[in-house]
């Protein structure tokens, strides 16, 4: 079996990950872009990372514009969710392959999907 290709009927042009980090008050906003799995999702992980580090009080994950993303990806939104607190990671816009994997994994109850950023912001400045 060759590698990078799966569940994506074999096409090996996976689009490279970018993610752009803006402020919004007190909350982090990470646009991500590409497709996430075990080999790419290292500039997600590192955003995460610093967010974590400079102890944002809220981090919204801007996915509408993955194309694709596995089991790897979610344990990384899962550890973020762990090591920044309750409530502090909402996950907004996610592109319909996301937001179907999250449905079929049932990770919706753990980390909610909010419709827009817009949405994932409402109430940010009482985290503050």
């Amino acid at each position: 079996m060759s590698g990078g290709g799966m569940g994506r009927g074999g096409d090996d042009s996976a689009r490279p990950v970018e993610v752009a980090v803006r402020r919004s008050g007190g909350a982090m906003v990470l646009a991500v872009r590409g497709d996430l799995d075990l080999d790419s999702f290292e500039p997600l992980c590192a955003a995460l990372n610093e967010a974590v580090r400079q102890d944002a009080s809220l981090v919204v994950v801007d996915m509408s514009q993955v194309t694709f993303c596995d089991s790897s990806t979610m344990n990384v939104l899962l550890r973020a969710d762990a090591d920044l607190g309750p409530g502090r990671l909402r996950i907004a816009a996610p592109s319909p392959f996301v937001a179907r994997l999250f449905g079929l994994v049932g990770l919706q109850m753990v980390l909610p999907l909010r419709d827009t950023v817009e949405e994932a912001l409402a109430g940010s400045e009482d985290l503050a």
